[in-house]
């Protein structure tokens, strides 16, 4: 078997890290360098945020009648009551997006909007 000896000649003692020090104005010009981004940032956020300004523009209401749905209603007796001379898959269809319905499921005494374009 063979064996190793170290000597106190073969270790070499490891030299101390260096520090960084930074001076004063060595700080100032970090902190100058961090605090661009956030100068840019807050810059365009100033420069870009007036355009969310409300305007005296008048809006587009839609509106529309709603419809009480009785036992034995289904989608297609709606739409031909509500619109006898339309498709009635396009009223459905109209009904359908306008109220979220799916699947078409409706439940007995749930108002149901009609758009205006079908009222009477």
């Amino acid at each position: 078997m063979s064996t190793i000896t170290f000597s106190s000649a073969a270790v070499v003692p490891a030299r101390p890290a260096t520090r960084l020090r930074l001076t004063a104005r060595g700080r100032r010009v970090v902190l100058a360098i961090a605090a661009v981004p956030l100068a840019a940032g807050i810059a365009f956020a100033a420069l870009s945020g007036g355009s969310a300004i409300a305007s005296n523009e008048h809006v587009a209401t839609a509106s529309f009648e709603t419809v009480t749905v009785m036992p034995g209603d289904t989608l297609w007796s709606i739409a031909e009551a509500v619109a006898p001379g339309a498709d009635p898959r396009e009223v459905i269809g109209d009904i359908t997006r306008l109220n979220a319905l799916q699947g078409g499921a409706l439940q007995i005494g749930q108002e149901i909007a009609i758009p205006a374009g079908y009222a009477d």
